[in-house]
């Protein structure tokens, strides 16, 4: 009786205690203004998708979340050994890096080694993929793999990923190795780009066409696939087998609330948070009011329509101080541009009425104006190719590509028979066909302004253009295979060295970087020759006379270089842009009590 007084005591108890809950999960939420295009590193070269990939995938390195000056760190691999020709790279995997979980795997784990790495850079050479960042290992001469790119393209079928090239091998089970053809400094630094993440080989063969929409890598984030909607959601969350990595940054000196950080952080297992949810979400407004309402949690590039309303006079706007929320603004690396294609019978070729035209249309443009209207002032002209922020950029560089002269402009036409034959208003060609242009835009309020502003420009110089609607996907998709006659977008740098923008204007590279298609001799060996140089004044002055054709032939009428504003909620702890690197989630915390206070 005794015993059973006890056991119906202790049952009461049991239901009485509380239950224990597990933590509430830590969820960052904000918003791309464009859906990714795919999750396959060797398909992909827009900022969206490789954002999401990053989180993903490990490439060998990675730039140090708050190191300034930049500098590189080990991701998938330790720091590379460089010989002193800088023709040799030899990379060490760090044991112990295992796969998501994948069907593909058949329940076994999977961990990353050495040729792994070696078959996704080869992936960039298979000719069925088309991958846009070809140019990249192409320009820097990997032994061997452009005869064997060319043999599959002869025999009109897939790379051959079991041949042996001396430019790409394994060595040993986590040891690989890179030879180039020729000297690049610099090569290092691509390898911190998503383009050079890890597959494995299983994934892309269990998967085919599809692979894409499965990534699947060593990373902190892993997708959450059924919670992903195309061009409206996308959740990643924290790898459960994610390898020991511990918070170890440093912050700037010039950043107190990031050093207290850091401090707070220190030895902190990574990643700090559960769960990323990014909507795509177009339109501007919407964007910015997802904010304002705290449906979004952080606020990546604060649109330019509403800058004025966030930081009026570069400070925060007083009613967003009183909500103890935080603002960080810096100079982007990156240019914003329209290109031309040069292979288009209307605004193409090298003849000097065609370049003539090109540089017409650069002088009607009135960039300033783009600043104030569009930009709400966050921008500054370009001189041309090179961005601020990278080795090589001038800041008293002062060239055409900033000039707004429409008298000049039309001296420029009238000069090269570009003239109104029929007297309806608008300029014929020299032989007398019709003039008329067609850029391709976004339907999205901040496109319509671009839109509005070259269209005023050209119609006082007598031209005619017209605007074809597009989601950024399906242009991108468009401008690599030549299709658009002109586009306007931005290019943004992903290495500090401003040789990864002049790869625009090198002819081998159309329809990867080079959107334009322009080839030219001159500016090719220029290209060529500062691609192989140590950082000098040798560079410099072949880096300056590249830019300096780009300036005058004019395949790019290139407008300026942002300057972006983010903002994030103050439960939001760590956030800082590191510029040439996409992620940054891992290295934040999200207070989550103080977050549903303020929901209250």
């Amino acid at each position: 009786m005794k015993k059973l007084m006890v056991a119906a005591l202790s049952a009461c108890l049991l239901a009485a205690a509380p239950v224990q809950s597990s933590p509430e999960p830590k969820v960052l939420r904000y918003a791309f203004r464009s859906d990714i295009t795919s999750f396959d590193p060797a398909k992909v070269s827009d900022t969206y998708s490789n954002t999401l990939i990053t989180g993903m995938f490990d490439a060998p390195v990675r730039w140090a979340y708050l190191a300034r000056p930049f500098k590189l760190e080990p991701s998938g691999c330790e720091l590379p050994e460089i010989s002193a020709d800088f023709k040799t790279l030899t990379f060490k995997v760090r044991p112990g890096l295992y796969f998501h979980d994948d069907p593909a795997f058949k329940g076994q784990k999977r961990e990353l080694v050495a040729a792994d790495y070696v078959y996704s850079l080869k992936r960039h050479y298979d000719p069925q993929i088309n991958s846009p960042n070809l140019y990249i290992m192409e320009n820097a001469g990997l032994l061997g793999l452009s005869e064997l790119r060319q043999k599959a393209m002869k025999n009109k079928n897939g790379l051959d990923y079991d041949t042996p090239v001396e430019g790409l091998k394994v060595l040993d089970k986590y040891t690989w190795q890179i030879k180039l053809s020729k000297p690049d400094p610099r090569f290092v630094n691509n390898l911190a780009n998503p383009m050079a993440a890890a597959l494995a080989r299983e994934v892309v063969e269990f998967y085919g066409d599809r692979v894409g929409e499965h990534p699947v890598g060593t990373a902190a984030f892993m997708l959450k696939r059924d919670e992903w909607r195309r061009s409206s959601r996308i959740v990643l969350v924290k790898n459960p087998a994610y390898r020991d990595e511990f918070y170890n940054e440093e912050a700037p000196a010039d950043r107190p609330h990031l050093q207290a950080a850091a401090a707070k952080f220190k030895g902190r297992k990574l990643p700090m948070i559960d769960r990323l949810e990014v909507a795509i979400i177009e339109e501007p407004q919407p964007r910015w009011l997802s904010f304002l309402s705290e449906e979004a949690d952080y606020m990546q590039e604060v649109p330019f329509e509403f800058i004025t309303v966030a930081a009026p006079n570069g400070q925060l706007a007083p009613n967003l101080a009183k909500r103890n929320i935080k603002m960080n603004r810096y100079p982007g690396a990156d240019i914003s541009f329209t290109f031309f294609n040069m292979t288009d019978p209307v605004v193409g070729g090298y003849e000097p009425a065609q370049v003539a035209l090109r540089r017409a249309i650069g002088l009607a443009y009135d960039v300033d104006r783009e600043i104030r209207l569009a930009r709400k002032g966050q921008m500054v002209p370009a001189q041309g190719l090179m961005p601020p922020g990278t080795w090589g950029y001038r800041a008293d560089l002062k060239t055409e590509m900033s000039e707004h002269n429409v008298a000049k402009a039309k001296a420029l036409l009238d000069l090269h028979g570009f003239k109104d034959v029929d007297g309806d208003g608008w300029r014929e060609r020299p032989d007398g066909s019709p003039l008329r242009l067609e850029r391709a835009t976004q339907p999205t309020a901040d496109y319509r302004v671009l839109d509005e502003l070259m269209e005023k420009a050209l119609r006082a110089i007598g031209v005619r253009i017209s605007f074809k609607q597009a989601k950024f996907p399906e242009n991108l998709k468009a401008s690599r295979s030549g299709k658009l006659q002109m586009w306007n977008v931005a290019w943004v740098a992903t290495t500090p060295d401003a040789g990864y923008h002049l790869a625009l204007g090198y002819g081998p590279n159309a329809g990867q970087a080079n959107h334009s298609r322009f080839d030219l001799p001159q500016f090719n060996r220029l290209y060529e020759q500062q691609a192989v140089l140590p950082n000098g004044p040798e560079r410099q002055q072949a880096m300056d006379q590249a830019n300096k054709l780009a300036v005058a032939y004019m395949p790019y009428k290139i407008s300026g270089h942002r300057v972006w504003t983010d903002l994030s909620h103050p439960w939001v702890i760590g956030a800082e842009r590191n510029i040439f690197r996409r992620d940054f989630w891992q290295y934040i915390d999200v207070d989550m009590a103080a977050k549903r206070a303020a929901e209250r």
